[in-house]
């Protein structure tokens, strides 16, 4: 038995280690991540880059930023104390309000006391002799961890377009990412959007509100559905908190975590009037209903796809004035709902404003000036220009920071031809490394799928720590079996013909213009099914030792 084992035994501190655990991002699972380690007892540190909690929701700051899962549903489910005394304001709570009731969890819970904030991992060494990880911060601090946690999100990695001269301009610039604390006036200002993504689509709609001119360039339109927000009310929300098991079942129930579940119908299963009348009733429902609650096979098959996505691009034609404008506006490259369907609230409306112009621009914009942005047929001025331009996903936090395993094999490389893990959340030659809402686990309503993510690595970690476990790994094994099964579970879904974040498509990153099998689509029931397997059959499927 080794120094730090006996040590553990014993119930003393691993004097091999700094912390029995590392995590890296004080987001939504990062702050429950941290939550039930403290539980078991153990040292906990949690290196945050910014200067708060809130990941996600402390860097989004841009006009118009909200969710688009119901408020209720976006809620943690492990506290009944926090459940009863926190009163959401919206159906889709906005930014700020979902920023103070991460703050509200971090204090309820004295989180704070464990994270070090404006801590940047730069990098992570797997040590074999010490069965440890060595965590450098950008500034230099090093730290030994037994266990390395990432929670460092889906959506996280900024990228800014590949356009010549964006240093030169000599107005105000921003990405959408990392919007300024201090409010942003838009009145009397030229401004350009370059972006129409779901981001894109919530910033346009509130700046349109109070900006002087407003030009947006776009270069792949999206398929957007109205969000229908509303103010919840204190009767309402006295409804929802006695419904909370209700509606926290019904998510698990669901592929995508959502209180949408896909209708059990089929589109072809029902008259064109019954089809007409059920799709007016999900458009002019709150939520991702049209996107999550349709028929069943509106994802899979093509001829159903067509049907919807030529609703969804009446929709548009009644809405946008313009005939010319409102084409430019439908997607003719990908169909409804096989990308992530961006939520608007008067967003194509803002089309209709004289001081608003679209510019579609099927090659490139040239060049930004310093005065504006020039493309190939046409120079435009600006006071401010703002880039909606998105992230490098799921892959791209992983990316930018320098993860050693074994022998010093870098994860970047070992997943250059596209992601390897075990149910999401273990890589083979990276011991002691569990990535919560990793590549291949399955997405969906964050927050409903954190928490199972949560329960099942700190499952792990307790079966580790009650054995005198010191090294944790997948086996190749179980890496190909889990990875042969993700990929099969994407067979037929028509999303994954589509470039979009979520095949790993990105242009504006090196290497990332091939599609790749990034996340599990078998949904959620399924996913927790084969984790489930894996506790019940003792971790007999991994590494241990």
């Amino acid at each position: 038995m080794s120094v730090a084992q006996a040590a553990r035994s014993n119930g003393e501190a691993d004097p091999a280690v700094d912390f029995d655990a590392v995590i890296i991002g004080a987001g939504v699972s990062g702050l429950y991540q941290l939550y039930r380690l403290r539980e078991l007892g153990l040292r906990v540190r949690v290196f945050e880059t910014g200067s708060g909690v809130g990941g996600t929701w402390y860097w989004n700051r841009y006009p118009g930023a909200r969710f688009d899962s119901e408020s209720y549903t976006y809620a943690y489910s492990f506290s009944q104390e926090l459940l009863d005394e926190w009163n959401w304001n919206e159906r889709f709570a906005g930014q700020a309000e979902t920023e103070r009731y991460l703050n509200h969890v971090a204090d309820k819970f004295d989180l704070r006391r464990d994270i070090q904030f404006n801590s940047r991992v730069a990098g992570a060494r797997y040590c074999e002799e010490t069965r440890s990880w060595d965590v450098v911060l950008e500034d230099g601090r090093r730290y030994g961890t037994r266990f390395l946690i990432t929670a460092i999100g889906v959506l996280s990695a900024p990228t800014m377009p590949r356009i010549a001269g964006v240093e030169s301009f000599r107005g105000q610039s921003f990405h959408t990412h990392y919007w300024p604390k201090e409010p942003v006036s838009f009145e009397g200002k030229r401004v350009a959007v370059i972006g129409t993504g779901a981001t894109a689509v919530q910033a346009i709609t509130e700046i349109a509100k109070t900006v002087g001119h407003l030009t947006v360039f776009q270069r792949t339109p999206n398929w957007c559905a109205p969000l229908h927000n509303a103010r919840i009310g204190e009767d309402e929300m006295r409804r929802i908190r006695a419904s909370y098991p209700e509606i926290f079942a019904r998510c698990n129930e669901s592929p995508g975590c959502f209180i949408h579940k896909p209708d059990r119908q089929s589109t072809h299963e029902v008259s064109p009037e019954e089809r007409e009348i059920f799709w007016e009733k999900l458009y002019g429902e709150p939520g991702f209903g049209i996107w999550q609650g349709n028929f069943r096979d509106i994802l899979t098959d093509r001829a159903a796809n067509a049907l919807i996505s030529e609703f969804i691009a009446r929709k548009i034609r009644q809405r946008v004035k313009e005939p010319i404008v409102a084409e430019k506006l439908i997607p003719k490259n990908h169909g409804f709902g096989t990308r992530r369907v961006p939520l608007e609230s008067g967003y194509y409306e803002v089309y209709n404003q004289p001081n608003v112009k679209l510019v579609d621009i099927k090659t490139p914009i040239e060049r930004i000036i310093p005065t504006g942005i020039r493309t190939s047929d046409a120079e435009y001025e600006f006071d401010m220009i703002i880039y909606a331009t998105g992230f490098d996903a799921i892959t791209g936090t992983f990316d930018r920071i320098d993860i050693r395993g074994i022998d010093g094999v870098s994860l970047k490389d070992k997943w250059k031809d596209g992601p390897q893990t075990y149910l999401g959340v273990l890589v083979e030659d990276f011991p002691n490394m569990l990535m919560v809402m990793g590549p291949h686990a399955a997405l969906g309503n964050f927050p409903r799928a954190v928490e199972y993510n949560v329960d099942w690595v700190t499952g792990l970690i307790r079966h580790a720590r009650d054995r005198g476990v010191t090294r944790i790994e997948a086996t190749a094994a179980g890496v190909a079996q889990w990875t042969d099964h993700v990929k099969a579970s994407a067979e037929g879904l028509l999303f994954n013909e589509i470039d979009s974040w979520m095949t790993g498509v990105n242009r504006n990153v090196e290497g990332k213009q091939t599609r790749k099998i990034m996340r599990y689509s078998g949904g959620h029931p399924v996913f927790r099914e084969h984790c489930d397997a894996v506790v019940a059959d003792g971790y007999r499927t991994l590494a241990l030792g």
